[in-house]
């Protein structure tokens, strides 16, 4: 399986978000990568059918494509430990590339808004405490528009399509969008934290 990179100005810690986090360790300037997702490319019934451990690496990255671990020993070599966090640090570029929204000390949490890249008919309760946090966080936050504007130029590609209404799927897939059986946002905590990706 392919393994996700993190830099080596990175190290993975203990958060107060939740569980573990990733950490700079040295000064990172704005638009470096941090991380670069590996993994298996997995559709929604595939992802459904992963182990709980294993579902809870994966991020999105179409509507019905998924990119993570297949088994609970792949998580290791798999997971970022990006935590979600409503004033992030982090943001995409392309499908798989983690980068610097802004130049960042050494000692912060990398932290992204899972609303670049999440899909999903869910909801859970959010843990970031930073000023302006949403409380709850949904699979269907990419359509605030505060959010679009902020995050212009660091969505996934498929939501981005969706946004500037260039995607033909855009209106009936964000209806149906996410994994029909036993969905992976349930597996990670349905209305609980969920850990970092």
């Amino acid at each position: 399986m392919p393994d996700s990179y993190r830099s080596p100005k990175t190290r993975v810690k203990p958060s107060p978000i939740h569980g573990r986090g990733l950490f700079a360790i040295r000064p990172v300037r704005r638009g470096e990568i941090v991380a670069i997702k590996g993994g298996h490319i997995l559709d929604r019934r595939a992802l459904a059918r992963s182990p709980a451990l294993a579902a809870v690496s994966y991020i999105q990255i179409d509507d019905d494509f998924y990119i993570g671990a297949r088994t609970p020993g792949e998580v290791r070599r798999n997971k970022l430990f990006l935590n979600h966090s409503c004033a992030p640090n982090v943001g995409l570029r392309g499908q798989i590339a983690f980068v610097a929204l802004r130049d960042v000390a050494a000692g912060e949490e990398l932290t992204y808004d899972w609303a670049m890249e999440e899909n999903h008919r869910a909801r859970a309760r959010c843990t970031c405490q930073v000023p302006g946090c949403r409380k709850t966080l949904t699979g269907q936050d990419w359509n605030i528009s505060a959010l679009q504007r902020r995050y212009r130029g660091y969505f996934s590609p498929y939501l981005a399509a969706k946004i500037s209404g260039s995607s033909p799927s855009a209106g009936k897939r964000a209806r149906r969008a996410g994994p029909r059986r036993r969905p992976a946002t349930r597996l990670r905590g349905h209305g609980r934290p969920r850990p970092g990706r």
